[in-house]
């Protein structure tokens, strides 16, 4: 399997985590222990939120008929690789308190998914976030309420071999690289971002 340390280079000093973490479509049809999963949304669980608010919720599937009821809303270009993950999770997040409307409910889910996925690499899992699904059948299909968002659809296992992909995916099946941190990073105000044009 591919080291993504040899493919990313960092600008500055980071802990191996961040480089090391990376979105492979292979996946073993292994089932993963409930301890290891559950401590993964543990992790999404303590992520920061506006207020508290917590407005991030994971609907699961784990059993051959629940993984079927995702697969429905999800689009063919996904489901080819996806299929064989043993967990299926819906990221949602609220997009009302009791004050009105949250403006941070989509920054904040965002930041429990990212919390999601170190931790699934920490324990020796991938994860691979995807929106290409069917958001309004999903919706339907797993009767998320209109004041709720559906953002993506994760798939959380082992990672397999990428021979088992078809031939157009595993050129594709290694870790991207990033765009300097110069490019990203600007000091009192924005300046002009070549990629914007």
């Amino acid at each position: 399997m591919v080291n993504a340390a040899d493919i990313r280079k960092p600008d500055f000093e980071i802990d191996a985590q961040f480089l090391n973490r990376w979105s492979p479509r292979s996946f073993l049809e292994k089932e993963v222990p409930e301890d290891v999963l559950f401590g993964v949304f543990e992790a999404a669980r303590w992520a920061p939120s506006a207020s508290n608010q917590q407005p991030w919720r994971f609907i699961i599937a784990r059993t051959q008929e629940d993984r079927e009821k995702f697969h429905s809303f999800i689009m063919p270009g996904n489901l080819i690789w996806c299929k064989k993950a043993p967990v299926l999770a819906v990221i949602i997040s609220k997009t009302t308190t009791e004050r009105g409307f949250n403006a941070w409910h989509a920054f904040d889910t965002g930041t429990a998914w990212g919390y999601l996925a170190l931790e699934a690499h920490r324990k020796g899992l991938v994860t691979h976030a995807m929106g290409g699904f069917e958001k309004e059948k999903a919706r339907e299909v797993l009767n998320v309420p209109e004041d709720y968002d559906l953002h993506a659809v994760i798939a959380i296992g082992y990672q397999g071999e990428k021979e088992v992909l078809p031939e157009n995916l595993q050129d594709r099946e290694q870790p991207s690289d990033r765009r300097p941190l110069n490019e990203s990073l600007f000091e009192g105000s924005y300046m002009n971002d070549t990629s914007d044009e």
